[in-house]
This record gives C-alpha cells, sequence and structure tokens, in this order.
C-alpha cells in the first residue's frame, strides 16, 4: 500500500471532499496542514509547483488537487496507484 499525504486547509471544500473521498475507500493518509504556516505551503508549491489545495501524492506520484483524484477515480485508476 503506497503511502499517502494531503496538504490541506481546514475550511477548503475541496480538500474535504478530497479526504472523505480516500476515507470512503478506507485510505490511511497524511495530512498537513497548511493554515497559518507559510513555510509549510512554500515547500508544498514548490514540490507540486501549485500553491493551491489539496496537493496530494501518493508514494513519490503527485496526484495534484481534488478534481484530479476524482479524475482518476472516475477512469478507474485510483485504486491500482493506492496498491502500488
Amino acid at each position: 500500500m503506497s503511502e499517502v499525504i494531503v496538504y490541506s486547509s481546514d475550511y477548503c471544500p475541496y480538500c474535504m471532499r478530497a479526504k472523505q473521498l480516500l476515507a470512503n475507500k478506507g485510505v490511511a493518509f497524511e495530512e498537513i496542514k497548511v493554515d497559518g504556516k507559510p513555510q509549510i505551503r512554500a515547500a508544498m508549491s514548490q514540490k507540486a509547483g501549485r500553491t493551491s489545495v489539496p496537493q496530494i501524492w501518493i508514494g513519490e506520484k503527485h496526484i495534484g488537487g481534488c478534481d484530479d483524484l476524482y479524475a482518476l477515480e472516475r477512469a478507474g485508476k485510483l485504486d491500482a496507484l493506492l496498491k502500488a
């Protein structure tokens, strides 16, 4: 099972949707909150090339945000990534 990391913000509806999908699949994930932590947000932005949250990694692979996660799910590719 790949390690899943989600950079998120407390009041972000997209973060909530992404975490909900992972939780519904029974996926344990590490959540890194960026609220009030400019250094952590900057590190996430540098790593992801994006400033928005959520930013999601499965193993070493950067998935992107909530829409990207749901697109993988709709395409039937998310489960295989999670199991890799």
